[in-house]
């Protein structure tokens, strides 16, 4: 049985009348990628942001290692582990990829943008950018501005950031969004390659993706988990079919 290092309990949270996530409860556990799909306004992203603690959830438990993390803030919850990824990229343009990725590593050792010059001369930290940048597909260009990067590339310049800060889950919130198709299949392998040692919670709307590399699914509407499965129950389900997916019995 694989460890499982996040879990959410009965997880709500709401915006004056409106339940953007409701009641939801599930395991994302170590070395399995876990997909959440679902139309426009089901409630993934909201579902991610209190993951990450960009949101405070109105109920319920995020459980870390067996530790409520919910309402922690997101700094505080990025220490014990989580890295996240956002739907659009979240670099610095100006500076070259290595710089970003060094940046994301001195997180864990504090101190500040103050001490950037000092920062600069140890040599771990540096090591870890590289072997982040290595690790995404990126280490030839680590001299190269991130403005100079094609769009995948800023994609895999912000995993890379992400892997800096050493996280044991992984939240991807559309990674492969606005991708062509040979952008699109490095990502694949690239996310395929994360598994290892991550807990890897994936928002995607690539269904073609989402079905290729997903060890489990999980599907909601209406900020509610519709159903939960494999890849190969979630395909058979009618009730997805119906609701999601777009198809009826007639079709299948």
């Amino acid at each position: 049985m694989s460890e499982t290092l996040l879990r959410t309990d009965t997880l709500s949270k709401s915006f004056g009348g409106l339940r953007a996530v409701s009641d939801v409860s599930l395991e994302f556990p170590v070395g399995l990628l876990h997909a959440v799909i679902g139309p426009n306004g089901a409630g993934k992203t909201t579902l991610i942001n209190m993951l990450s603690g960009d949101l405070k959830p109105s109920s319920g438990a995020i459980y870390l290692n067996g530790e409520n993390i919910a309402g922690l803030r997101a700094d505080q919850v990025s220490k014990k582990g989580v890295g996240r990824s956002y739907q659009k990229t979240n670099i610095l343009a100006e500076m070259t990829a290595l710089e970003n990725v060094r940046l994301a590593a001195q997180s864990r050792v504090g101190g500040g943008l103050g001490l950037i010059t000092a920062v600069k001369r140890r040599g771990d930290l540096i090591d870890r950018a590289h072997a982040a940048l290595e690790r995404v597909g990126l280490r030839a260009a680590d001299d190269r501005p991130a403005s100079a990067l094609s769009h995948g590339e800023q994609r895999q310049l912000e995993i890379a950031m992400t892997l800096a800060t050493e996280p044991n889950v992984l939240l991807l919130d559309e990674p492969l969004a606005g991708m062509g198709p040979e952008e699109t299949e490095r990502m694949v392998a690239l996310l395929r390659s994360l598994v290892a040692g991550h807990a890897v919670v994936l928002v995607e709307h690539d269904m073609d993706v989402v079905f290729s590399v997903a060890d489990r699914l999980t599907v909601m509407v209406n900020g509610a988990v519709l159903e939960s499965g494999s890849p190969q129950a979630i395909r058979a389900s009618a009730v997805v079919r119906e609701a999601y997916l777009g198809e009826d019995e007639d079709d299948a």
